[in-house]
């Protein structure tokens, strides 16, 4: 019966983990989308083109096919600012609904059509990953009722951030929506390491050798606070660079930098505070955990992680922004966060342990 259970919770267990893998590789993907100005490579969602396949030439389209695929945006826009205005958000509707930019329909592109066809696939193989993910879940239902709650949970999100993915498309790829597509992203790694976690404690004890002062849980929680913080002002930054880089008509990338200005400065300083901060927590981690164990191995790639965030910011700054940086900047800071949030929750169990046993 033991043995039945274990293997019920460790499919579970590498499904969930497999599922988290394919959000970080979207996450890449997604860089990528951005780094080569794919984003709109399909002026329609969930289509391509109108076309489950994309076409791979101009000559497969109408002539007046920017006009078609603008229209229809435009009336998806006009249905997404109603919604906003029943909602409460006049202001932003009024953004939305008087935005120039909006109404700039991109020339076909067949390199940029496939790079965004691509992130797409890869999100609807997400979306079966996380339908496989809720299913096997209901069978843990009987160990931990909060896993199949969760999992829907997430499968929620999915469907949530599919539709977001399609605004973004519809608004012509509005800074601020792409900045909210990415923390839902972060919020779907986050609920999967969660439940992750939870089936990975059904098979343990409970007890461990380790115990961990409560002070080092505090200040990795510290860090993975102000890692969210500095990847939210690295968007900012990203933001501002997408203007400049179309204000420049994308020419002259060694000039980008220097006319960002203060939020740059600010996302550059920061990262050294991350940095002393996640050392101070390092130190304390190497002194109290077992060598051997999860949290020494996984604190010494996180630290890591950081370093090389660190160094592709500044190959960025100082080499025009070279656009295969771009989508491995997104990664890691994307990767040091969904490792922070893992390392927490390894932590408090060995907190909550030491509390218990006094």
């Amino acid at each position: 019966m033991n043995q039945k259970r274990d293997t019920t919770i460790n499919s579970f267990r590498r499904t969930s983990m497999v599922t988290v893998i394919a959000v970080y590789f979207l996450i890449l993907v997604g860089g990528i989308v951005r780094s080569t100005g794919s984003g709109m490579g399909c002026p329609d969602w969930p289509k391509c083109f109108g076309s489950v396949v994309p076409p791979t030439s101009v000559d497969q389209l109408p002539k007046n096919y920017q006009e078609i695929y603008l229209e229809k945006r435009l009336a998806k826009n006009e249905r997404f600012v109603a919604t906003l205005e029943k909602m409460g958000f006049e202001k932003t509707a009024n953004e939305i609904a008087n935005d120039k930019s909006i109404l700039v329909e991109e020339e076909f592109n067949a390199t940029k059509t496939w790079i965004e066809y691509i992130n797409r696939l890869v999100g609807v193989a997400i979306g079966l990953l996380i339908l496989l993910t809720v299913w096997k879940s209901f069978k843990l239902a009987k160990f931990d009722k909060s896993i199949p709650v969760l999992s829907i949970a997430s499968l929620i999100v999915v469907l949530f951030t599919g539709w977001i993915g399609s605004l973004v498309v519809s608004t012509n790829l509005l800074p601020w929506m792409i900045t909210f597509h990415m923390v839902l992203a972060l919020l779907l790694v986050g609920l999967l390491l969660y439940v992750n976690h939870r089936s990975v404690k059904l098979l343990s004890s409970g007890e461990t050798s380790e115990v961990i002062p409560f002070k080092v849980q505090g200040i990795l929680f510290l860090g993975f606070v102000l890692m969210f913080v500095q990847v939210i002002l690295g968007t900012q930054v990203r933001e501002q660079i997408d203007q400049i880089s179309f204000s420049l008509g994308n020419l002259l990338r060694e000039e980008w930098i220097g006319r960002v200005g203060m939020d740059f400065l600010i996302h550059r300083s920061f990262s050294l505070v991350l940095l002393v901060l996640h050392v101070l927590y390092f130190f304390w981690a190497f002194r109290f955990s077992d060598r051997r164990s999860k949290v020494n191995l996984w604190s010494q790639v996180l630290l890591l992680l950081i370093l090389l965030e660190i160094t592709t910011g500044v190959g960025m700054a100082y080499f025009g922004i070279p656009a295969f940086l771009q989508p491995i900047h997104l990664l890691l800071g994307s990767l040091i966060l969904g490792i922070q949030f893992g390392l927490i929750l390894q932590l408090r169990d060995r907190v909550q342990f030491k509390i218990n046993s006094n």
